[in-house]
């Protein structure tokens, strides 16, 4: 049974292993806001993730701790139990899906972990497990649906409230639910008042729609850039404490995860996974009544592959005006790109590619050129488009 006694515990027991991670003032991303950042992806192992899986194998017996532990996990789970096992001198196998980033494969590695891939998502992994805990007499750490990590998870209300006076909103990532769930049961025994909302990817909305119709969901299949948070099924005890205890849940989508991230790097020179970056996202995006309020977002984690985040960076440019691509059409004549590279750049804008190729235009000598840009945003997009019509370009 979930107790703040357990919570406060679980504190104790962690001092050694984690790092305490301070909030900061977030200045630039959210004006209508008081916004400070939860840095857990700055924690030791790149997630808040070590907290749980740590407490867990703390409170494990002294023959289970001689069996030891398997887990299954997107990566960052993995290697939150990786790390605890190898302190604890405990022997771990990680079941993670094939499609989990190579840098948090490496990295479970790395903390001293066994790694069992599975074909298939995170709950393919799961299933397989399960299995391996069955044949083999390991005891399964569970990521998200367990008492003992969610009270771990909990730890994490304990330093926000700690940190800071007149808090009016926690808001939290939503994967299976077990950080939202220590954090708003925390939360709601100490300091009732504070709001806790959760945020789950468009692509991935089990939490949001079990809650909504008041029953566990399962879905076929979830697909998002957060891969943290892309879990199929909530939990059973993660499900009764987000449903007794959240406030609110919203969703937010790929698009406005990336400018998220984008956001944090720029601001913050911070790094966010995409799942870290989901409660950033739902804060900029308004999706809570947050106007005038002091709101803390918990950055869940930054264990980003280095691929994906060139193209998450790419997306979030996009998003945001801050790079754009036209398609003129044109009669194949000497001087053209030179007219059109003067309008852009005395619009202020600077030409970072240029593809030309022919095609079906009106005209037996047309052409069509491609200009990839820098800009400041949205409104100087629409600026060097008007300007090029009105020099009689013809943009596609």
């Amino acid at each position: 049974m979930l107790t703040l006694d357990k919570v406060f515990n679980a504190q104790t027991v962690l001092k050694n292993i984690i790092r305490e991670t301070n909030v900061v003032r977030a200045y630039g991303i959210a004006p209508e806001c008081e916004l400070y950042l939860k840095p857990e992806n700055l924690q030791i192992t790149g997630s808040f993730k070590v907290r749980g899986s740590a407490y867990k194998i703390a409170m494990l017996s002294e023959e289970e701790k001689a069996n030891g532990v398997v887990a299954c996990s997107a990566g960052n789970h993995a290697q939150g139990v990786a790390l605890a096992a190898t302190k604890n001198g405990i022997k771990s196998l990680i079941c993670l899906p094939d499609t989990a980033p190579i840098s948090k494969v490496e990295a479970t590695k790395g903390f001293g972990a066994e790694v069992c891939l599975a074909e298939g998502c995170y709950d393919d992994a799961y299933k397989k497990a399960l299995e391996l805990r069955d044949c083999e007499g390991y005891t399964f750490v569970h990521p998200f649906d367990d008492e003992n990590v969610i009270a771990g998870q909990g730890t994490i209300a304990l330093e926000i409230l700690n940190d800071l006076d007149n808090i009016d909103a926690i808001v939290v990532p939503i994967g299976g639910g077990g950080l939202i769930s220590g954090i708003a049961y925390t939360v709601k025994q100490i300091r009732p008042s504070v709001k806790v909302y959760g945020v789950q990817a468009a692509g991935a909305p089990s939490m949001y729609n079990s809650v909504k119709d008041g029953e566990i969901e399962c879905f076929s299949s979830v697909s998002t850039i957060a891969d943290g948070i892309a879990v199929k099924q909530p939990g059973e005890n993660t499900f009764h404490y987000v449903s007794e205890y959240v406030d609110e849940i919203a969703l937010v989508t790929d698009d406005e995860v990336a400018s998220a991230i984008l956001a944090l790097i720029e601001k913050q020179k911070m790094i966010a996974e995409g799942a870290g970056a989901t409660a950033v996202a739902a804060v900029i995006s308004g999706k809570f009544d947050l106007k005038g309020k002091r709101v803390v977002a918990v950055v869940s984690g930054g264990n980003i592959d280095v691929t994906s985040l060139s193209r998450v960076i790419d997306r979030g440019l996009l998003n945001s005006g801050r790079s754009s691509s036209l398609l003129i059409e044109l009669i194949d004549k000497p001087g053209q790109l030179k007219e059109i590279s003067r309008i852009i750049a005395d619009c202020g804008g600077n030409v970072t590619g240029v593809h030309y190729e022919k095609g079906n235009t009106e005209s037996v000598n047309g052409c069509f050129l491609r200009i990839e840009m820098e800009t400041r945003d949205f409104e100087h997009v629409n600026l060097i488009t008007k300007t090029l019509r009105n020099e009689g370009f013809k943009l596609v």
